[in-house]
């Protein structure tokens, strides 16, 4: 019996290295909590996302992928406000600098977010942003993604809490759904804010990867400005083994 047991976690390895057993992507070109606040109506703004590893993982997520150390993730996010309760977003070109200093072209979003009005006025917010993604084979396994990210948050004073239970697929079934959460800490200051924001990726919703196996990154961040004229920088660390140890993230944010 003690013989069996030693083979069952060399056998679980074993599958895993294989691919039979689902390992958590940590790699992404956005690094944000959203906090229910839209593109005023009728107008345009542009968020330009980056993020760089100085310090990550050699490997990639999987066969052919984005090795995370030392390259440069990001973005350009062009977003329209419909109404005062519904904003459409496009993300394009999605790319990639590579640690060869190779120029990569990732795919392409498109976002619906819809929210509570006014949600900057509000006490308690609320909203639910859906994106629709296009992924090179390097980026990601899957050709065809999708989030599902609802926004709750309360503003108490100058102190503001923050929750996006996201739940992301790759279009392959209930059961394969993972979850990704994200949630911010913020005080705010009359000209600029300060932040801890927490990233995760707990792997399949019906099952929980082994902690090992989790991307679980901590980040402090500063706001200056705000979405219409403004930016955002963070440094964050991951405590797991399939987290990046050292993550910068920018933020830059006009309306048009």
């Amino acid at each position: 019996m003690r013989a069996t047991s030693h083979r069952v976690p060399r056998l679980c390895c074993l599958l895993s290295l294989l691919g039979l057993v689902p390992q958590v992507k940590a790699q992404t070109d956005e690094i944000q909590v959203y906090d229910a606040q839209i593109v005023e109506l009728g107008h345009w703004n542009l968020t330009w996302h980056n993020n760089f590893t100085p310090s990550g993982r050699l490997q990639p997520d999987f066969p052919g992928g984005v090795v995370p150390d030392h390259a440069l993730n990001g973005v350009p996010e062009w977003a329209y406000g419909v109404t005062d309760w519904f904003e459409a977003g496009v993300y394009l070109p999605l790319y990639t600098l590579t640690n060869t200093g190779q120029l990569q072209f990732d795919g392409a979003k498109l976002r619906t977010l819809f929210v509570s009005s006014h949600a900057a006025e509000r006490t308690v917010f609320y909203g639910v942003n859906f994106e629709y993604s296009y992924n090179r084979p390097q980026w990601e396994s899957h050709r065809f993604a999708g989030e599902i990210r609802p926004i709750i948050g309360t503003h108490l004073g100058p102190l503001d809490l923050i929750v996006n239970p996201i739940v992301d697929t790759q279009y392959n079934g209930l059961r394969n759904l993972e979850f990704v959460p994200a949630e911010r800490v913020a005080y705010n200051f009359p000209r600029f804010s300060l932040a801890l924001e927490h990233y995760a990726d707990f792997g399949r919703l019906r099952h929980f990867a082994p902690l090992a196996q989790q991307s679980q990154t901590l980040f402090a961040v500063i706001d200056i400005g705000n979405s219409s004229w403004g930016l955002e920088f963070g440094v964050g660390h991951g405590f797991t083994a399939a987290s990046d140890d050292l993550i910068i993230k920018l933020l830059l944010m006009r309306d048009l």
